[in-house]
């Protein structure tokens, strides 16, 4: 394998030269640039990209943590990522975090000590006080699904309360009051935001139910699947169903079919996020269309920009929900 003194000896130029090459160095002259240009061809040289970022400080990569990149919602964030790192030339890193303490930290410190010069970051296990540590450390951090106080200008998040608070107030429009809640057993701020949501619709038109109108589960469709036959078990009036996401109000649903609840005659339901699934569902989905394409390429544009030291030009840094009504949900008859 060809090294850099085999480059530096058929050009015919010193090591320092073809270094400040490969390095995009102004003080490379035009000849130098096309002699280790032929010789690297030549010789099948590949510069090391580690000593390159030891030079630049950089490895001309967007790093990026999601939960599980498996997940079409998370899988959709990374694409829109990477269409914004093509346009500026960069590639990027993905890491998973999967919603855990230790996975999300090694996942960073995975990200900055391979140099990545921006960061686009969904975490929601590790303390707002370390994450805003990391921000200090890496400039051209952006948080995403996520909005830390005294870190507000770098987090790009959706107004997740609002987003449930229409979700059940449509309900409501149309005659409904007994309204269950699927909400996510996952300790983050999303699921507490959504059933604060949840509530407060319900509040503003004077409807008081139990607690036990809100069932706890995993954010899947098992989860649906186990929260919906939960709440049938109790024998609950309800007549429509707030779901947490679009994957467990298709495990809810899988459960009312099974159970001869005909949708939407007996039984209205509503989404959250507006995944694919919510298009090919029988019925298909009322959902609350969340805009994480939107808002990844919000937060890569944000994070490249303070990476280049400029102000990104974009003042939206909160995103609306915005419901999408299709076949699932129907008036309460009198």
């Amino acid at each position: 394998m060809a090294t850099i003194k085999d480059v530096a000896r058929d050009a015919g130029v010193s090591v320092a030269t073809v270094s400040r090459v490969i390095n995009n160095s102004p003080k490379a002259s035009k000849q130098s640039v096309a002699a280790v240009t032929v010789a690297m061809k030549k010789l099948g040289y590949r510069p090391n990209a580690n000593a390159r970022a030891l030079v630049n400080q950089s490895t001309n990569t967007v790093g990026v943590l999601v939960s599980d990149v498996a997940d079409p919602f998370f899988g959709a964030m990374v694409k829109a990522v990477d269409n914004v790192a093509h346009e500026h030339g960069k590639h990027i890193l993905v890491c998973n975090g999967y919603h855990d303490e230790e996975q999300e930290r090694k996942a960073i410190e995975l990200l900055i000590n391979s140099r990545c010069e921006s960061l686009v970051i969904h975490a929601k296990s590790i303390s707002d006080e370390e994450l805003i540590a990391y921000a200090e450390e890496v400039p051209a951090l952006v948080i995403i699904n996520r909005s830390i106080p005294g870190l507000e200008t770098r987090c790009i998040a959706l107004d997740n309360y609002r987003g449930a608070y229409m979700a059940t107030e449509h309900l409501i429009k149309l005659g409904h009051k007994n309204i269950a809640c699927l909400a996510s057993s996952h300790e983050i701020e999303d699921s507490t935001q959504r059933v604060e949501g949840y509530q407060a619709a319900l509040d503003a038109h004077n409807i008081n139910l139990p607690a036990s109108f809100i069932e706890y589960g995993e954010p899947n469709n098992d989860g649906g699947e186990t929260s919906m036959t939960n709440l049938l078990a109790k024998s609950l009036k309800m007549t429509a169903i707030v779901s947490y996401n679009d994957y467990m109000a298709a495990g809810a649903i899988s459960v009312l079919q099974e159970n001869s609840r005909q949708l939407p005659d007996e039984i209205s339901i509503i989404g959250f996020d507006d995944g694919l699934i919510a298009r090919y569902l029988q019925p298909r989905l009322t959902t609350v269309r969340y805009p994480i394409a939107l808002m990844a390429e919000k937060a890569a544009r944000l994070s490249i920009a303070l990476a280049r030291g400029e102000k990104d030009p974009s003042e939206v840094l909160m995103f609306s929900p915005t419901l999408v009504k299709r076949d699932s949900v129907q008036k309460q008859a009198d």
